[in-house]
């Protein structure tokens, strides 16, 4: 019986390029499907399930690592090989962290091409007879934080499975780490949507004056470096889902137009005279509790009521019990695989460890104790001694480092100091005081500009 052709889908927008990609993936014996754009390129794959996807990074519709992340959530074994012309260092590390099964830069060689294209073909066939397969599995690492049988997961499943056939503005909560975005993707990938784009934001990593920008899109000439017409996240969501991450870092004014668009479904990009109107979906998240940030008038009550819909509050680590062990001894078979190694299991002290442990950083934390076990050891049983040495002073709670406040301060200068003491230890590095804070370095930027102080 003669095997089927094995399946690639191909989404490069360059015509030229794809009829040349095609002739030589034919020749090759490969089926190949073909989109021009994200939004194509996703139906394509809902369409035919391909076993191979050849991505190019720069599509006219979507940035294409967001595109191969949404495909990577919804079918964490797909081979997606990435293809862009960009030489950056930064960009391939990126994409491969995200899941690329390879990373190619153009112009290559056909046998470059082709080489890559038949090494995920063989991939995937190894994983078929014997898994699981030895592949780059960043993207499917990521699914880790809904692994877990508790209570605490088992409510938020239910509620995900429930929230995704609405069209109900959705609004996560949770610590940093917990999977926020992934259940953003999750209730994306369930919906009737799906075929849509998924496009995220992360409102506290974009400087404020950027931000509207990011979210509305912009005009040629209407400010100095816009040197071309820009759609801004909510246009390039049309049709799916825009992630709106670390909601309550948004500006003040930024979240007036927001609430806006909540309202009318209609955008106006930054120089724009006329609105457009678009069909888009609302999830947000925040690892803030955002009733406070609301007492606190740093959010916007009626914004709030109009997001605060249907709430998913993603569980800390801390609180899924046995779970930290099922993520842990899914965590060491994956990366096991990745590296080419051979680990038995955790011993009984391990586990017990393990389960000790506040996580701080959540899912994220404990799947980089596992990378880091799995990548400085040879294999066979993990016992206390191979975890990470800083792990038990990491996850204790830390000596507070601020003194007490003085009788009669103002919440404002209470802030100040707390601060100012934070980037004084850390020689006025923001993003290091950022972090000591457990807030967005966006916010400190904000409000140092505020003070009249700028540091680096």
């Amino acid at each position: 019986m003669t095997r089927p052709a094995p399946t690639v889908l191909l989404v490069e927008d360059a015509p030229s390029l794809r009829t040349i990609y095609r002739s030589v993936l034919g020749a090759a014996g490969f089926s190949v499907h073909l989109a021009s754009t994200a939004a194509e390129g996703l139906a394509a794959f809902h369409r035919h399930r391909p076993n191979i996807v050849l991505l190019d990074l720069a599509l006219p519709d979507r940035d294409g690592l967001s595109l191969m992340r949404e495909i990577l959530a919804l079918t964490p074994d797909v081979c997606i090989i990435t293809m862009t012309t960009d030489t950056s260092v930064t960009l391939a590390v990126e994409a491969m962290r995200a899941g690329a099964y390879d990373f190619l830069v153009k112009p290559f060689e056909d046998d470059r091409f082709l080489s890559a294209v038949q090494s995920a073909n063989a991939e995937m066939e190894s994983a078929t007879r014997a898994p699981p397969p030895r592949r780059r599995i960043a993207g499917s690492a990521e699914q880790a934080a809904f692994i877990g049988s508790s209570p605490a997961m088992a409510r938020v499943q239910a509620i995900l499975g429930q929230a995704a056939r609405s069209m109900a503005t959705i609004f996560i909560t949770g610590e940093s780490g917990t999977g926020k975005e992934l259940a953003a993707l999750a209730v994306h990938g369930r919906s009737h949507r799906a075929a849509g784009p998924f496009i995220a934001l992360n409102c506290g990593a974009i400087p404020p004056d950027l931000l509207e920008s990011e979210v509305f899109g912009h005009m040629k000439g209407s400010f100095t470096g816009a040197i071309t017409d820009k759609p801004g996240a909510a246009a390039a969501a049309d049709g799916g889902t825009l992630f709106l991450d670390e909601i309550c870092e948004m500006a003040p004014h930024l979240q007036t137009k927001l609430l806006r668009f909540l309202q009318t479904s209609t955008i106006q990009p930054v120089g724009a005279v006329r609105t457009r109107k678009v069909d888009v979906r609302i999830i947000c998240a925040t690892n803030r509790n955002p009733i406070e940030q609301v007492r606190r008038g740093l959010f916007r009550e009626d914004l709030y009521y109009r997001l605060y819909v249907v709430p998913i509050d993603m569980p800390p680590l801390r609180a899924r019990g046995a779970d930290v062990i099922e993520i842990a001894e899914a965590a060491l078979r994956r990366f096991s695989a990745e590296e080419g190694k051979t680990f038995t299991g955790f011993s009984a002290d391990t586990k017990a460890e393990l389960l000790s442990q506040s996580w701080p950083g959540n899912v994220r934390q404990l799947l980089n104790v596992i990378r880091n076990v799995v990548v400085l050891h040879d294999g066979g049983l993990v016992t206390p001694e191979m975890l990470p040495s800083s792990l038990t002073a990491e996850t204790s709670p830390p000596r507070s480092p601020h003194p007490a406040p003085t009788t009669g301060q103002t919440l404002a200068q209470i802030e100040r100091e707390a601060i100012e003491q934070a980037l004084a230890r850390h020689g006025g590095s923001v993003p290091l005081a950022a972090r000591e804070l457990d807030v967005s370095p966006s916010t400190l930027y904000r409000k140092l500009e505020g003070w009249g102080m700028r540091r680096a």
